[in-house]
């Protein structure tokens, strides 16, 4: 697989609607992982919730005073200020999520409204009218079909630093959501091998399918990240079910370790935090992939 068209840089939206997956930890383990490879790693905390940037020590950026992710991704005028909402960590530089961000879907919902109203002749309604319900979306601030371009317009402003560009997805389906996967086109699975995440992943499916018919692009599967795994008949039946749906990629298993919490707690990755754990080698075989998935495994790894 190549990167996508439009970015020269690699991206991937870690997602799965179904809460209590473990996505955030395994974004954050996978960018670590990357970092422990050498490349330089853009995370983008799209969840409103901000667990990342929780996670990663920023809560100061959570509660920060506008401008913030909010109005980058609603304000046509404010997408380049991205830039000044970056923030240094030793494994990764962040773009945190903010308080504010719980009040973004309306607003992308809003924002899609106008577009396919202004695209569509066959409705009959004033867009005016459609941005009277949001703060910021303007019917000459969108332009084209849709309106979930606005995080893929953000990042093209500030990717040329980097190798990847990690989007930690909220736990939910929607307009932000997304945003999230129209700006990487390629999506990596969390999934527990429990029964429940049959439902989810057939969500999931039909979520990417609706998304490629409204705006015309390829979602790629990079893999899936089978996580807490446990040595019980359901998870061997789940493992199973799950190799059976994406037979064509590969499926990584994370067991349940504890390490991992506590070093989601300290905020780091496992590849930072001062406690060993096994699964280190599980999230850098995810890292090796996604050099070679993006064709940078030939690429030298710095010492």
């Amino acid at each position: 697989m190549s990167r996508q068209s439009g970015s020269t840089v690699a991206r991937l939206c870690v997602t799965n609607a179904k809460g209590g997956t473990g996505k955030t930890t395994v974004a954050v383990n996978v960018a670590g992982a990357l970092n422990e490879r050498g490349r330089d790693v853009l995370f983008v905390d799209l969840d409103p919730q901000g667990n990342a940037t929780e996670a990663l020590g920023l809560v100061e950026s959570y509660d920060a005073q506008p401008p913030t992710l909010f109005d980058v991704l609603t304000s046509a005028d404010q997408r380049s200020s991205i830039a000044d909402l970056i923030v240094d960590h030793d494994e990764m530089d962040v773009v945190p999520s903010n308080i504010d961000m719980l009040q973004v879907e309306h607003e992308l919902t809003i924002a899609d409204l106008v577009a396919r109203v202004q695209h569509d002749d066959s409705i009959d309604i004033d867009p005016e009218t459609l941005s009277d319900l949001s703060l910021n979306v303007t019917p000459d601030s969108v332009s084209g079909a849709h309106a979930l371009d606005v995080l893929d317009e953000a990042l093209a402003v500030v990717e040329d630093d980097y190798d990847y560009v990690v989007i930690d997805s909220p736990p939910f389906y929607g307009k932000l959501t997304d945003a999230g996967i129209y700006a990487s086109r390629n999506i990596l699975v969390p999934a527990l091998t429990e029964a429940s995440s049959e439902r989810a992943i057939e969500l999931l499916i039909d979520q990417m399918a609706a998304l490629e018919g409204q705006t015309g692009i390829t979602v790629n599967t990079l893999g899936v990240v089978a996580n807490r795994v446990e040595k019980t008949n359901e998870d061997e039946t789940m493992l199973s079910w799950l190799g059976e749906v994406f037979e064509e990629f590969p499926i990584w298993e994370v067991r349940k370790r504890v390490a991992l919490q506590r070093a989601f707690t300290a905020g780091s990755s496992i590849f930072q935090y001062e406690e060993s754990v096994d699964m280190e080698s599980v999230f850098l075989d995810v890292a090796t992939e996604l050099d070679r998935q993006f064709g940078l495994l030939d690429e030298e790894v710095p010492a």
